[in-house]
């Protein structure tokens, strides 16, 4: 199986990584515009070299298409020529409902909607890790519009690098996306802010302990990307930070009114969420 991942960032280059372990893949090859991100891709051994989009839906069984959402879109509209072909193209980007809707339809069967529930705050090829998709979640949306062998396709790829595989419509993930992701992602963006705009900022931050080095540690990613994201699921994403701002007022009511014994109710309510983790 010759596979081509167009984007060499944190997602793709971790997936190039995984890929040259399968014994059924037997080439890796990438194509990126960023002439920068090539010369590290090809540096670290991520993929054997770069060629062009063109040349990677001629060539390749398997495109992941591993760039921002808007990215993701501008490529499946040029991809029509697959129509009729076994070929596969599967996405990673973090919102869903608008990629789908995108797809050409003549090309439908050829895609698979994906978003492997994994990352870090760091971007670009030298944040590629070896092992950054072992055991973590991968959702495919919209299956039943895959064509058989492209379903087949990326089950096979995605377990054998070790991912748990969920399956859900793209709308039901995005907005569970907006929860446990993006929301996570504006209040880190907030809390450094916060924090930032206080004059005596540096000696607060000398006093940065785990707490909050662990809640603002997503205020280091990418903002171009995230903004993207945000714009995609703007919807979703506003209805997530608007509960939470429900919740913040609870507390902070509570701490006002000097009403302790509902703090600790309001505490002692949120560690039930590690009962479900556990």
């Amino acid at each position: 199986m010759k596979i081509g991942i167009v984007g060499l960032g944190l997602m793709g280059g971790s997936m190039a990584m995984a890929l040259k372990h399968l014994s059924f893949v037997s080439s890796v090859v990438g194509s990126d515009h960023n002439s920068e991100h090539q010369r590290i891709a090809l540096q670290r051994g991520l993929v054997e070299r770069f060629v062009s989009f063109e040349e990677l839906k001629r060539s390749c069984d398997v495109i992941f298409l591993a760039v921002p959402v808007d990215g993701v879109i501008a490529l499946l509209q040029e991809s029509t020529e697959l129509e009729g072909t076994d070929k596969t193209l599967i996405d990673l980007g973090s919102t869903k409902a608008l990629i789908v809707e995108a797809v050409p339809p003549s090309i439908r069967r050829n895609f698979v909607a994906a978003h492997p529930m994994t990352g870090t705050e760091h971007f670009g090829p030298a944040a590629a890790l070896e092992g950054l998709y072992s055991e973590k979640v991968v959702v495919l949306c919209d299956l039943e519009h895959s064509g058989d062998t492209q379903r087949d396709t990326a089950l096979r790829i995605f377990r054998a690098i070790g991912m748990q595989v969920h399956t859900m419509g793209a709308a039901q993930h995005d907005r569970h996306a907006a929860f446990i992701s993006h929301m996570p992602h504006v209040i880190s963006y907030a809390l450094a802010n916060t924090v930032l705009a206080q004059e005596e900022k540096e000696n607060i931050l000398a006093l940065a302990a785990g707490g909050f080095r662990s809640m603002s540690r997503l205020a280091k990613s990418s903002p171009v990307m995230w903004e993207d994201i945000f714009r995609q699921n703007r919807g979703n994403v506003l209805e997530a930070v608007e509960l939470f701002e429900a919740e913040l007022k609870t507390l902070k009511e509570a701490l006002k009114n000097e009403d302790y014994a509902a703090l600790r109710r309001e505490m002692a309510g949120a560690n039930k969420l590690y009962e479900i983790f556990s």
